[in-house]
């Protein structure tokens, strides 16, 4: 049997696991297409051990080292898949861009005045820190717009969230 054939087939075959990789958007099918990648190399290792007659058969060898490796892989990228499911339920690619909680729905916008730092939790943003009290500034109708508004001093966020959320619903906790 002449290489070309079994070479030929291990680049379609890597060609099919490349599109794979970089069109799907589920994760389990990226990492079917990284497999199928894995299977075309094994397949130009046999074929190339056989072409080269090896008497130590390193083809072969290299080959059992890569199924080994590739069996850990799916293992552990199945594991991580599991994983993400559970707190993000889905495993879609483009839906899982950040490492933070997933972004809330639409209906949650804490509007036009809103202070992107109060997102960052207790300790960072305008009016929270050490002596700051309740809420920074002299308070509402005085024109400075640090004080709370209609939903208190942090909009958009349910009151009793988070460690400090005692002061800054002016409960005057620790």
């Amino acid at each position: 049997m002449h290489v070309v054939y079994p070479v030929v087939l291990a680049a379609v075959l890597f060609s099919i696991g490349v599109y794979g990789v970089l069109a799907r958007r589920n994760t389990i099918l990226v990492l079917m297409s990284v497999e199928l990648m894995l299977n075309a190399v094994n397949l130009n290792l046999v074929a190339f051990d056989f072409w080269l007659r090896d008497a130590l058969h390193g083809g072969q060898v290299l080959t059992l080292f890569v199924i080994v490796i590739a069996a850990a892989e799916l293992g552990v990228g199945l594991a991580i898949v599991l994983a993400v499911f559970r707190n993000r339920r889905t495993v879609e690619i483009d839906r899982l861009r950040d490492l933070a909680d997933p972004t809330p729905d639409p209906g949650d916008d804490p509007g036009p005045g809103h202070d992107p730092g109060s997102d960052l939790g207790p300790g960072h943003g305008p009016g929270v820190g050490p002596g700051a009290g309740p809420v920074s500034g002299s308070g509402p109708g005085d024109g400075s717009g640090s004080g709370p508004g209609p939903e208190g001093p942090v909009a958009g966020r349910a009151p009793g969230r988070g460690p400090g959320a005692a002061v800054r619903a002016g409960g005057g906790g620790s």
